[in-house]
């Protein structure tokens, strides 16, 4: 599903944040929150913003919610509010709803509301923030299960000046490149004879393991 339309409920940080990157990309977003002030400062990083309840299905209707793709449920504090809000979405028939949550508990019930994916920021950013004091090449990762990531890794000034044929990393180190950032230009599925330059960025894929180890290289 190509999704062009979303809507953000809840304009804290979080929120925002998310809201503001989709703008950028030239998306349709639509903020909500029930606090007057939050929608005004919200107002210069999405399309529309309003003042509502979401809580109540009559202001979820009002605000046409169901001609949207997509929805996040970023409400802060308010676990209550939250869970309700993604149940009365879900019951609305909203096809993708994506839902913050504060703590583990939380996010067990948002996921049998109802939610289709649901994202822990403090504890991500946290995860986020102990990877990097573990790996302090490693610029950006993806999880992709507890195991096994995509980490972006500045390259080892050792391996500078030699060809990816020759440094052999996937045997050496069982982690593989996918792709190459030099200069903000990324090179995808790079050739073996690709020659690696001082403080290129490679795209690995790994264990995570193997990853940090590997991101340990001096």
């Amino acid at each position: 599903m190509t999704i062009k339309q979303y809507a953000v409920i809840g304009l804290g940080r979080f929120g925002v944040s998310v809201a503001r990157r989709l703008h950028e990309a030239g998306l349709e977003v639509l903020g909500i929150d029930i606090n007057e002030e939050r929608v005004e400062d919200a107002e210069p990083y999405v399309t529309h913003a309003v003042i509502a309840d979401t809580t109540e299905e009559k202001a979820l209707n009002s605000i046409g919610i169901r001609n949207f793709d997509c929805v996040i449920v970023a409400i802060g504090i308010d676990m209550q509010s939250s869970i309700l809000t993604v149940s009365l979405l879900k019951e609305m028939g909203i096809k993708k709803i994506i839902a913050k949550a504060l703590g583990k508990r939380h996010g067990q019930v948002l996921d049998k509301v109802g939610a289709n994916w649901v994202v822990y920021p403090e504890r991500d950013m946290g995860e986020r923030v102990a990877n990097q004091l573990l790996s302090p090449n490693m610029l950006n990762y993806i999880e992709l299960s507890k195991e096994y990531s995509i980490e972006e890794i500045i390259i080892p000034s050792k391996m500078a000046g030699q060809n990816l044929r020759n440094l052999n990393i996937r045997a050496k180190y069982n982690v593989s490149v996918i792709a190459i950032v030099r200069e903000g230009n990324i090179t995808i599925s790079p050739s073996p004879e690709q020659i690696m330059e001082e403080r290129d960025v490679l795209v690995m894929i790994g264990h995570r393991k193997d990853l940090t180890a590997f991101s340990n290289l001096e």
